[in-house]
């Protein structure tokens, strides 16, 4: 195909020009320069590149930089490094460059942005590279935020032009997209960009779904908009006789956030509830917003009856990431749910733009409480601190005590604490004091004992009970969830047996010059074979002759014979030796192919059959398990072990017979299952292993687990199936 060189220097030409008109309204003539100096750069820097499209790479940190311009509205700073972003990771220029042409703070978040690509050694397969290259972003999160929001920019961008990449990247990207990076836009209160990533990687990780439910949106999107339109009509009446200057905006739920609703509640499409959602946005002054949120509420909830269950108060206590609003259900016309947020301008603001705006407001000196997202990110910082945190350890830390949903706590003297979703007892200890949590011994719950392991309800009132003899204790790190607690019991332990410890280590070293070894693995390996936490405990069991030599020398003794057997299977099947670096990038795993040398085992988690896509993932000590790329686990493992998966195709010859499974619901009706089971078993051929059926008050629900070669049986099984009377649904279920 002839490229148009004169057509793209025009397209070029274009889009630079519409994000300078995106940046006109707040630069002057000094900024605007800097813009169309890094502009030139980036493109004398990529003129020679295209990306997978074809397209010319500079489209693409063009895009970028309107991206962080005009959807999360940063400065000059910001979009100069959008523009820049990839030029000291994929051309000759370096960092001294862009401090000498740009100064330090461009300098900066280049290099954070560059780090996050960075590569470590993955051979021990207790690291991962995208845990790694995770801390590295958080690091640079909380060093200057403006590195994170320009890779959210680069990320989103990169999600909106996938289609061309193969699908083995799109998985694997979208994948990590779910994993990271839509959480994080939504902790940095990015709420429209966090539902775009979800929407994209749901489209490309269940794209049969992901069609399903937008297929459905726009069939009822006519009748959607006049329902919506029906509910609102009246609350904008009253809104205006009563003076309010505000908008309102009708919408039904995003694919993703359906899809979801669907999975957690077990339900298709029809029936999920509240697919509608109504925004009111009131322009309120500071001083009167909350008064306005809580009269419109009311407006709502007198015309509206409200599900009680589903209020949702985010004006008196805002969200980690600083959104302010109040949710409400309430049943609308013809018996349905639908969501209503009430927020003001301000606080719309910040739930679009998050951080942008946080700090807008902030530099205006609005009173309102926003100081949570700083509260975040120094949470972040404390993490990193840590200097015991392996890379595993620390994303699962931020996953849980970043990303988790909160609770809100109370102390006796009434003051308001936050904790994430689970946290117990002993967590809130701690998080008042570390030496509260050192002696706790217990706690009071609305003037009830309770528990060092008893998990905290939101509203509740907590006294922390001591004790001077409690000391912290391992088996602690079992009762708490949240990083901090972790830490400081830790810490506590440590202290306590540090000295004991010093023992242990030093009779250690005696018994190892007595035993014939130099494996510096040794301690680690110790550590895992008498499963204890660290090296500190197994020195303190050495110390208090727990572990003794006679027990160590019988671990070398039996990790020898294991070797020299492990050999000898090597040189005989060398499939018993599989790691992942036995592929090659191209290689594919071809499934029912004899030829095929490598071993693999169908997982259970997701028994997926020929005709579904799947990928190959080399576990440690237990060959090649085959996932369905829509699995469960799916995500984890291509998010945080992507380096140990392989792509797997399916052999078209195969004549192997799979486990999989059927649900239906129905109306119950005589004769009904011995009609199913004749379809199966007689009209299909195929075997059935399990079948069950439960009715009540005429309705029916039933299972059977069966063997079929492909999915084309499934999907002609449940063609006949959906004609038999009383049928209703069937749904494919994957684990027995």
């Amino acid at each position: 195909m002839k490229i148009d060189l004169e057509a793209e220097k025009k397209e070029i030409l274009k889009r630079y020009r519409k994000l300078l008109r995106l940046a006109k309204k707040s630069r002057d003539d000094l900024d605007k320069k800097q813009i169309r100096k890094a502009f030139n750069v980036a493109l004398e820097a990529h003129k020679e590149m295209r990306r997978k499209s074809g397209e010319p790479y500079i489209y693409h940190p063009i895009a970028v930089a309107q991206i962080v311009a005009e959807e999360m509205g940063l400065g000059t700073v910001s979009i100069v490094s959008a523009l820049l972003h990839d030029t000291v990771e994929d051309t000759e220029i370096t960092l001294d460059d862009i401090e000498n042409m740009f100064g330090s703070k461009v300098c900066v978040i280049i290099d954070g942005l560059t780090k996050m690509s960075g590569v470590i050694d993955h051979s021990d397969p207790n690291y991962s590279i995208q845990a790694e290259n995770f801390r590295k972003m958080m690091l640079s999160l909380s060093e200057d935020i403006r590195v994170i929001l320009v890779k959210l920019a680069d990320r989103l961008h990169n999600m909106r032009t996938m289609e061309f990449m193969p699908r083995n990247k799109q998985l694997k990207i979208s994948y990590e997209t779910l994993f990271i990076y839509a959480p994080l836009a939504h902790r940095l209160g990015l709420n429209s960009i966090k539902t775009e990533l979800e929407n994209l990687a749901f489209k490309y990780t269940e794209t049969e779904l992901f069609n399903e439910i937008t297929d459905k949106l726009k069939e009822n999107q006519r009748r959607l908009t006049r329902y919506i339109n029906k509910f609102s009509l009246p609350i904008i009446n009253t809104l205006t006789e009563r003076g309010y200057d505000f908008e309102v905006d009708g919408r039904h739920k995003s694919p993703y956030s359906i899809s979801q609703k669907m999975k957690n509640k077990n339900v298709p499409f029809e029936e999920v509830y509240d697919i509608f959602a109504l925004r009111i946005i009131l322009k309120s002054t500071p001083e009167t917003e909350k008064g306005d949120c809580w009269n419109t509420y009311s407006i709502v909830t007198d015309m509206y009856t409200p599900r009680p269950d589903r209020l949702r108060d985010w004006v008196s206590t805002p969200k980690a990431n600083g959104y302010e609003a109040l949710h409400t259900t309430v049943m609308g016309p013809e018996g349905r749910w639908v969501e209503v947020q009430i927020r003001t301008q301000r606080m719309h603001d910040i739930a679009e733009r998050g951080l942008a705006a946080h700090w807008k407001y902030k530099a205006k000196g609005s009173d309102s409480d926003n100081n949570k997202v700083d509260e975040w990110i120094n949470k972040i910082r404390n993490l990193l601190d840590s200097p015991h945190n392996q890379a595993i350890d620390f994303i699962d830390d931020v996953k849980l005590n970043l990303f988790s949903d909160e609770i809100f706590v109370f102390t006796p003297i009434g003051e308001l604490k936050t904790l994430p979703a689970g946290a117990t007892a002993l967590d809130f200890a701690y998080e008042i004091h570390s030496r509260l949590g050192d002696s706790c011994i217990g706690a009071k719950v609305n003037h009830k004992l309770v528990p060092l392991n008893y998990k905290i309800k939101s509203g509740e009132q907590l006294e922390v009970l001591t004790s001077k003899k409690q000391k912290p204790k391992l088996e602690w790190l079992k009762i708490v969830t949240t990083a901090k607690a972790k830490q400081r019991i830790k810490n506590g332990v440590r202290r306590e047996r540090k000295l004991i410890a010093i023992e242990g280590k030093e009779k250690y070293g005696r018994i190892l010059e007595s035993l014939p070894t130099d494996n510096p693995k040794l301690l680690k390996e110790l550590v895992r074979h008498f499963n204890v936490p660290d090296t500190v405990e197994l020195f303190v069991k050495i110390a208090e002759k727990q572990i003794e030599k006679g027990a160590i020398k019988n671990y070398l003794d039996q990790r020898e014979k294991h070797k020299k057997e492990a050999d000898e299977r090597i040189r005989k099947k060398p499939i018993e030796g599989i790691t992942a670096k036995s592929f090659g990038k191209q290689d594919v795993l071809v499934l029912g192919d004899a030829k095929d040398k490598f071993e693999y085992k169908i997982s259970p988690c997701c028994n997926p059959i020929p005709g579904d896509e799947v990928f190959g993932f080399v576990t440690v000590g237990d060959g090649i398990k085959i996932h369905k790329t829509n699995c469960p686990n799916a995500m984890h493992l291509q998010a945080n072990f992507a380096y140990r998966t392989i792509k797997a195709v399916w052999e078209d010859k195969s004549k192997n017979e799979f486990l999989t499974g059927i649900r239906f619901t129905g109306t119950d009706d005589f004769g009904l299952v011995s009609r199913i089971t004749n379809i199966i078993s007689q009209e299909s051929e195929l075997k059935i292993k399990s079948i069950k059926f439960d009715a009540d008050h005429g309705v029916f629900e039933g299972k059977v687990m069966l063997y079929v070669q492909d999915t084309e049986q499934l999907t002609e099984l449940s063609k006949k199936l959906k004609v038999v009377k009383g049928v209703h649904n069937i749904k494919r279920i994957h684990t027995n």
